[in-house]
Parts: C-alpha cells; sequence; structure tokens
C-alpha cells in the first residue's frame, strides 16, 4: 500500500483532503446502539421523564449514570440505550421532555467514530501515542489527517497511514494558516480538533468555531506552571510531582475547561531532562484519555468546568 505525500500549502488553495472523503455522515437506522446525554436545571422527575421516554420508544437502558451540582442547581445525565426502533422515536420523545424542563442534550450513536484531526509541531510522543490506540486498541476516533507547522512529524502520520498536511505558521501568514485550517475543518467536517503538543496559540475566531471540540495537552498541572517551559519551572520549584492536564481550549491561554489529569512523583535528584522523559509519559496517558472520554460522549460543561462521566 503506497503511503500518502506530504502536502504543502504551495499556493492560496485551502488545504484539502479530497483523496479520504471516505463518506460522510449516516443516518442511523433500526437497532441502534445510543448514548443520550441532557442538562438542566435540577428539579424532581428528570430522570424518570428521560427513561420513561426510552422504555415507551421500545428500548433498554444499559448503563445510566448523573449527578446533581448543588453549586450551581444543574442537573447532568448520561445513558446508553439500545434501541431497536432506532433513534427516531427517542429523539422525538427527548424534545417534548427537553421543553419541559428547560433541558439541553443530544442523542449520538454510540459506535460512531468522530471524524478528528490531530496538530502537532516537533514533539512525536503524543501523536505515537494517539495513533497507536486508534490502531490497536479501539480509541473511538477516525484521524482523517495530522496538521503540523513544521514538517518533522510527516513520517509518524505516513507510518500509520494518515495523510499530513504540512501548513507553516509566521508571523505575517498566520491568518492565511489558521483560514486553511478552518477551511480544512469544514470542507471535511471534522467533529474534533485534538493538540498534541502543538505549539502553537489558536485565534479567538478558531477557539469560538470550535468551542467545546478542541482538546488541548499541557505539560503541567494545571493551574501551576502555566506557559512555556513548565518543566525548567518545576525543577527550578524544586516540586516533587510533575503532571499534565488536558483541557478545552478558549481564548483565555491554559484556563479551558479541564477533562482529565494526573502526576508522576520526582525528586531532587530529577534533572530537567529527567522531568521532560517523566512527563511525556503521563502527557500520552493523560490525553489519550481524555480523547477517549470525549468520543465517547462522556464529558458534559458545567460553565468553566466539566463533568466526567468516566467507565
Amino acid at each position: 500500500m503506497s503511503r500518502p505525500a506530504v502536502a504543502s500549502p504551495a499556493n492560496d488553495a485551502p488545504a484539502s483532503l479530497t483523496a479520504t472523503n471516505l463518506g460522510r455522515l449516516k443516518p442511523m437506522t433500526e437497532n441502534a446502539q445510543l448514548v443520550v446525554t441532557l442538562s438542566c436545571p435540577d428539579r424532581p422527575g428528570i430522570v424518570h421523564a428521560v427513561t420513561g421516554v426510552i422504555g415507551e420508544s421500545g428500548g433498554n437502558v444499559v448503563q445510566s449514570q448523573q449527578f446533581g451540582d448543588s453549586d450551581t442547581g444543574t442537573f447532568f445525565m448520561r445513558v446508553e440505550v439500545d434501541s431497536p426502533k432506532g433513534r427516531a422515536p427517542i429523539d422525538e420523545g427527548l424534545a417534548a421532555v427537553a421543553e419541559e424542563f428547560d433541558a439541553t442534550y443530544r442523542v449520538d450513536d454510540l459506535g460512531r467514530k468522530l471524524r478528528t484531526i490531530i496538530m502537532v509541531s516537533r514533539e512525536g510522543h503524543c501523536l505515537t501515542d494517539l495513533l497507536y490506540r486508534q490502531q490497536t486498541q479501539g480509541l473511538p476516533i477516525d484521524v482523517i489527517a495530522v496538521v503540523g507547522n513544521h514538517p518533522d512529524l510527516a513520517p509518524v502520520a505516513q507510518f500509520y497511514g494518515v495523510p499530513f498536511l504540512n501548513i507553516p505558521v509566521t508571523k505575517d501568514a498566520k491568518a492565511h494558516a489558521e483560514r486553511q485550517l478552518l477551511d480544512l475543518i469544514a470542507s471535511e467536517n471534522v467533529e474534533l480538533v485534538v493538540l498534541a503538543r502543538y505549539m502553537q496559540i489558536l485565534s479567538d475566531e478558531v477557539c469560538r468555531a470550535m468551542e467545546g471540540r478542541v482538546i488541548n495537552i499541557h505539560h503541567s498541572f494545571l493551574p501551576s506552571f502555566k506557559g512555556a517551559r513548565p518543566y525548567a519551572q518545576a525543577h527550578e520549584r524544586g516540586v516533587k510531582l510533575i503532571g499534565a492536564t488536558a483541557h478545552y481550549v478558549t481564548a483565555d491561554l491554559d484556563e479551558g475547561p479541564i477533562i482529565e489529569q494526573d502526576v508522576t512523583r520526582v525528586s531532587h535528584a530529577d534533572s530537567t531532562p529527567d522531568m521532560v522523559a517523566l512527563g511525556q509519559d503521563v502527557e500520552r496517558r493523560v490525553l489519550a484519555q481524555a480523547v477517549r472520554f470525549h468520543a465517547e460522549r462522556r464529558v458534559l460543561m458545567n460553565g468553566n468546568r466539566t463533568v466526567v462521566f468516566s467507565r
């Protein structure tokens, strides 16, 4: 099997993946495995109403998780459903529930993989891990392209049979590069963007266009050591724990809602390079877990926080 070539934006045409348009989203049919997510002001009767719709539609609740936030007065729910009659009757019933309870809800096909692009710069540990997990461990995403502002990681993408698009970002051409990115997202129906150590700051326009659909890995246990060189900052501070944080991207740098975090121990004997090596293992795990949670519709927004219905 031939490997895809490295694409470079040599002209003003938007980046394209015409060779990878492998079928658009298809409507769900009967015997559907669905996931329902819902949030609304907390009050009695919500669970009864939702499960009632599922039962009246001939569906079966496979798994149900819920949480009421007493601080915000908001109720959150995630339900996996086996629906012999498909999506339509559940959608119709939940529309009435949403109106009654002032709820926001979604019904998704549990088995459908999210169309995803991964954005990178020069460090490949997170990219390699995500592509490996997608192919061998069932990470429920469909990586349609890797986008890099440098060409260094093209061989990694090509090894896994994923197209690589080189979109350089310079001070004078950043707006043009982001326009190419937005055109790519629109033309390819991209549902998720993963910043796998992508060392560029996205503009407010991109953050708004993809709100809640861009996940970044920051190589520190936020809110500690924001910005650049967090391992050097941690070493200088003499910390005994270092970590990584996966969060949704917002216009405020490193301030987006946190999805997942983890840490590992370090000691006075660990140099900055030692911390980098140890931290990269944590980064891989945290980013992969956050992507899985998002793709399985386990994350619901709660202001600047998240509710994560982990397994």
